[in-house]
């Protein structure tokens, strides 16, 4: 029989995070860790291989990661390192050459591309470097996307859209579109996209790829609320700045895990 995921918390925010943020945390600064909740994510042996014509490219050697609820990952490694092949996996965009791959109990190293597109609508909420708005939509209408697909009826829909959208101080920009919004409230949008649909993960890729450095940091502190509220996120990035965010940094080299381990001095909340 399958397990079946925990109700994940979603409520985030009370107002938006409109002052200039203090410094990103040293390396040796106490922040708060959760404790870590059931298993999401269980990689094991995972490989990667790519046909370049004649050459055949080991993209993961390898590769074995497990993930729990309530942590705070960031995914680190220089071009060619794996890490986007590995972000590739762990959002369900693709399938290992060989090995194992558990989400919640569920083998989807196997599944079609039906099966692989419903976990990804139903269970991992995906916040890009640029942000994949549609252009011509609200707001409101771009973060209602993932309902849409998941049969969710109009009314409730809106009503759900319009609340995550308050709730990441975009409450007076639900009938914008993204050409009338800064960078930073368009990824805002793209963030309360990620969690209208109640996701197990949320996996950031190079979030704050595209702002300036105090708009990245704003976003920073709003995954830091996300992460203090119970969510489980990912943010695979390059920058050491954004990576002290996260309570575990994994690194990797050459396909492999060259490192995994906790940020310093964590205190329980």
């Amino acid at each position: 029989m399958r397990r079946q995921s925990a109700p994940n918390p979603v409520n985030i925010l009370a107002q938006p995070a409109a002052m200039i943020p203090p410094p990103a945390p040293a390396p040796t600064a106490r922040r708060t860790v959760r404790p870590p909740g059931p298993l999401v994510i269980d990689i094991q042996g995972v490989t990667k291989l790519y046909h370049m014509g004649e050459e055949i490219v080991h993209a993961l050697r390898g590769v074995a990661l497990k993930v729990h609820r309530n942590e705070y990952l960031a995914i680190m490694g220089p071009s060619g390192s794996g890490k986007s092949t590995l972000m590739n996996m762990l959002g369900c965009l693709d399938t290992p050459t060989s090995g194992h791959y558990e989400f919640n109990g569920k083998d989807v190293s196997s599944m079609s591309d039906d099966e692989l597109a419903s976990i990804r609508n139903r269970e991992i909420g995906f916040v890009f470097q640029t942000f994949n708005l549609l252009p011509r939509s609200t707001s409101l209408h771009n973060v209602e996307l993932p309902l849409i697909y998941a049969g969710v009826a109009p009314a409730e829909r809106r009503e759900r859209a319009r609340q995550v959208l308050e709730n990441v101080g975009l409450g007076d920009r639900v009938l914008h579109k993204p050409n009338e919004l800064s960078g930073g409230q368009r990824q805002r949008v793209a963030v309360a996209r990620a969690l209208v649909n109640h996701p197990s993960i949320i996996l950031a890729d190079e979030p704050t790829g595209n702002l300036d450095s105090k708009t990245g940091e704003e976003i920073m502190q709003l995954f830091d609320i996300l992460y203090e509220q119970g969510n489980t996120i990912i943010v695979v990035t390059h920058e050491e700045d954004i990576a002290q965010h996260a309570r575990r940094t994994v690194r990797l080299h050459d396909g492999l895990i060259a490192s995994d381990r906790m940020a310093v001095e964590l205190t329980m909340p």
